[in-house]
């Protein structure tokens, strides 16, 4: 019976990670990207960092070339219980820095290789140690760096092939505290901790049709990658509750990031304007079991099928050369959320989002230049209920923004 309820308590905040790293993925490969809300972005080409979505396009660089960029989000996510006050909290989700780093290097008019540093997933939300509902709230970080190797060939004026293998490495961590109880435990009382990390791998590809030089499309894919994440798991639960009283055990989650294409566009109307589009396919679907495994248990501890949907995001932006050193640039998307309403969670408290954004590029008289983008995000309120380990049905409502800042600084060698 004590291994059993430690057995439920790994089990449940192992799930919560992955519910966690689910709903948000991470776009924000560039400041160029960001200013135009990711429209376009496998076909524009004005940088390196459009090695992060598609391999071909680095055919279209005449010269050696590497891009630094540093991406500043501030999360604005707060929850109201319903008809409970104590559940209230302002700010659920820390401010981040994402960064990022890509090189480009032609080897002739027809071959190209090239190399990126950035991340496709990760948040973080921290709760009070007091929260009431504390078994769903906590602590929980997801950290992924993806170093993507990438080469790319024309094979005539018009179609171009890249193909890339990424090193994903993810790394996680757990906090969650008992709650409010009829036990006497201590709200802050450690229910379960845990901390994991796993290195895998994947692959892309992309595909690049230049239409002429004003007109191209393009296609990529970005595949599953695999990760089991393994570490150490304790909790402060007295022996009598079927607790470790603080004595570490391993544990362990198999988890698999979901696998991504993109269709984008780029139409140069005029010598100053440019329409750019993309349309992002997210297979969330892959989240079909989850399976949850504890130091000295033969069989799985935890099984559960999710209910994770597929989706999409789409966005449109425009480009104004205002001068032959200044180009101007906005962007709006929509952003579906692949988790339904029945499962959502304080964890991930996600819904859909418009993405409002604007930008501007700055040619230096040498060979480098400065990207600067914006974006507003704007998620909608989500009512919904979570139900804890002892069977406390919790009720909030969520509301989620968030302001984005990005920088880059691009040089040709």
């Amino acid at each position: 019976m004590k291994m059993k309820k430690t057995a439920q308590v790994l089990s449940f905040n192992l799930l919560a990670c992955e519910a966690y790293s689910a709903a948000f993925a991470l776009n924000e490969h560039s400041a160029s990207g960001l200013g135009r809300a990711f429209s376009g972005e496998g076909a524009i080409s004005d940088n390196a960092a459009v090695l992060a979505r598609n391999p071909a396009a680095m055919t279209r660089f005449k010269q050696a070339e590497v891009a630094v960029v540093g991406t500043a989000i501030g999360p604005d996510i707060s929850l109201e219980g319903t008809n409970n006050a104590g559940l209230d909290e302002d700010s659920i989700a820390p401010d981040a820095l994402i960064p990022a780093l890509y090189y480009i290097l032609p080897l002739n008019k027809n071959f190209a290789v090239g190399a990126g540093a950035f991340s496709n997933f990760g948040l973080a939300t921290e709760f009070p140690d007091d929260y009431p509902a504390g078994q769903l709230a906590g602590e929980t970080k997801l950290t992924t760096i993806n170093v993507n190797a990438s080469a790319a060939y024309r094979f005539n004026h018009y179609l171009s092939l890249g193909l890339g293998v990424n090193l994903v490495y993810a790394d996680a961590t757990l906090i969650r505290h008992f709650g409010s109880n009829s036990y006497g435990i201590t709200q802050e009382t450690e229910a379960a901790k845990m901390t994991g990390d796993d290195i895998a791998y994947g692959y892309n590809v992309g595909v690049l049709y230049e239409i002429n030089d004003n007109h191209r499309v393009s296609l990529t894919y970005r595949s599953q990658v695999d990760l089991t994440l393994t570490g150490d798991y304790s909790n402060e639960l007295p022996p009598s509750f079927g607790g470790l009283a603080g004595e570490s055990l391993a544990g362990e989650l198999e988890l698999t990031l979901p696998d991504i294409a993109e269709l984008s566009g780029y139409h140069q109307l005029s010598n100053k304007v440019a329409l750019h589009y993309s349309v992002q396919w997210t297979g969330w679907s892959s989240f079909e079991r989850l399976e949850a495994y504890a130091q000295g248990i033969d069989s799985a501890v935890f099984e559960k099928d999710e209910y994770f949907e597929n989706s999409l995001r789409s966005g449109v932006g425009i480009s104004y050369n205002l001068e032959d050193v200044l180009t101007l640039r906005a962007g709006v998307a929509y952003d579906e959320t692949p988790i339904e309403q029945a499962y959502r969670s304080i964890s991930i408290p996600d819904s859909n989002r418009i993405w409002y954004s604007t930008g501007m590029t700055y040619h230096f008289k040498n060979a480098s230049s400065f990207d600067l983008g914006m974006s507003f995000i704007k998620g909608e309120e989500a009512e919904f209920t979570e139900t804890d380990d002892l069977g406390q049905a919790w009720q909030f409502t969520s509301n989620g923004d968030a302001t984005l800042v990005s920088a880059q600084y691009n040089y040709r060698f």
